[in-house]
């Protein structure tokens, strides 16, 4: 017997995967204005609204410097070349993320070292980086991955005690907390991407570095800008990765609003993880010592695909994040790491599932989502007894 899909109009509700600014028309308001002020100033490039945000986001984070990039991933590869990693260097990447953090070592001249993650918490451990080093391996990259935190201390020792650099990866991780301290502070350097969807996202691409090295943030604004430092002195062959003005300015108002939007993604995730407890998929796991700032919401069903046209044929929006390991990727057949080779990711890429959450998912919505996962268990039982 087959279950026809019923949208839930019962619940008169169908639930986005994320919203934007636009659904809030004050803060729309807001930021108009902001952009003719910087307009009116005509600070597109560098300038007040650049050093303004770059001093409030260090300060949030905790860190002594902040440097606005062009994005996460000029973030990551700037960083890495501002810590005089390249060519004949090594970096142990965790494959179950988004390409950018491979490809900017890539970019930085380097050769990524892909590693898999634990299975409960689809993180990198410090006894993964730990049968990763080897005699070329400069830095790790740990991944807060949707927003949860990596168990950074036995990392962070790990690698002091073998020299080798700590880069966080905190680009859908903003404002989230590790043991009483921001992530962005814990190692060497942390990168962050400000892309719209993010928690702290702009009207574009953009990112930035936070770091307590004060050389290292003044190696990476020459960087940034053809390696320029003074003016029309080039001292370093690189490009442009600047931080647009306009960015900046939207980015800082909405840095003041940050800690309410993730307390409310924390609210949201703790009563979408609670309900589902008992339901036919895994929800996150709980996160001991660290924090989940609920980037993504991220569940696992061994019938996913299925799983998702259920969702989606009752209004329920879903995605993956992300299909196909970075091992995987044509992009890196060279590493000669074929299916098979890291299988705690390649399981985990064909058991994902994002389920929608945004600061203002509502009672009702979350209500929607759970009754359509419950309902999931009901659809499977009958089609099976069929």
């Amino acid at each position: 017997m087959k279950v026809p899909p019923v949208a839930l109009r019962w619940l008169g509700v169908a639930v986005p995967l994320l919203q934007l600014d636009r659904s809030d028309p004050a803060l729309l308001r807001d930021l108009v204005e902001i952009v003719e002020q910087v307009a009116s100033e005509g600070a597109f490039t560098m300038g007040r609204p650049v050093e303004s945000f770059e001093r409030r986001f260090a300060a949030y984070c905790g860190g002594a410097e902040a440097v606005g990039v062009a994005s996460g991933t000029s973030a990551l590869e700037l960083a890495l070349r501002g810590l005089g990693i390249g060519r004949g260097d090594e970096v142990v990447v965790p494959t179950n993320s988004f390409i950018a953090t491979a490809e900017a070592v890539s970019m930085a001249g380097a050769v990524p070292r892909l590693v898999d993650v634990d299975e409960e918490t689809s993180l990198i451990d410090a006894e993964i980086v730990a049968a990763a080093l080897g005699p070329r391996t400069r830095c790790v990259i740990p991944v807060h991955l949707y927003g949860r935190t990596v168990e950074m201390d036995p990392i962070l020792a790990l690698c002091r005690e073998r020299g080798v650099a700590v880069i966080e990866d905190a680009c859908q991780a903003h404002g989230a907390w590790y043991r009483g301290r921001r992530v962005g502070t814990l190692g060497n350097a942390a990168c962050f991407s400000f892309y719209p969807t993010k928690n702290l996202g702009g009207w574009g691409d953009g990112g930035a570095v936070v770091t307590d090295d004060e050389e290292l943030a003044s190696r990476l604004r020459a960087l940034r800008s053809h390696g320029e430092g003074p003016r029309h002195h080039h001292a370093v062959v690189s490009g442009t990765f600047r931080l647009d003005g306009l960015q900046a300015a939207i980015l800082e108002h909405k840095l003041r609003r940050l800690d309410g939007w993730n307390d409310g993604r924390r609210a949201a995730g703790a009563a979408l993880r609670e309900a589902l407890a008992e339901s036919p998929v895994v929800p996150p796991p709980t996160t001991g010592d660290g924090d989940h700032v609920f980037h993504l919401f991220v569940v696992r069903s061994p019938d996913r695909d299925r799983l998702r046209e259920h969702l989606e044929a009752r209004e329920i929006a879903t995605a993956i994040h992300y299909p196909t390991p970075i091992h995987l990727q044509p992009a890196y057949a060279g590493l000669g790491l074929g299916p098979g080779s890291l299988p705690v990711s390649e399981r985990l890429a064909g058991e994902i599932c994002s389920l929608p959450l945004f600061p203002a998912l509502e009672g009702s919505q979350i209500e929607a989502i759970v009754t359509a996962v419950r309902e999931f268990s009901v659809v499977d039982s009958a089609a099976s007894a069929s």
